[in-house]
């Protein structure tokens, strides 16, 4: 029973940075200006998902 008091807190952190990913990427192929775009749309979705975590989702705990 006693490992029923202490519940774990899950992190469910990578779920942003796989919707941002994802959400990158289409952005990229939709500019359809070449592989280059899908790359670096990709890597956008994860800065702003590390972005969004930190300022948004972080400050949430503290209050």
């Amino acid at each position: 029973m006693e490992h029923h008091a202490k519940e774990e807190e899950k992190s469910y952190d990578y779920l942003y940075y796989v919707v941002a990913l994802v959400c990158g990427l289409f952005t990229g192929a939709v500019i359809n200006d070449g592989f280059t775009w899908i790359f670096v749309g990709g890597v956008l979705g994860l800065l702003l998902a590390a972005l969004f975590l930190k300022v948004f989702v972080r400050g949430r705990e503290e209050r």
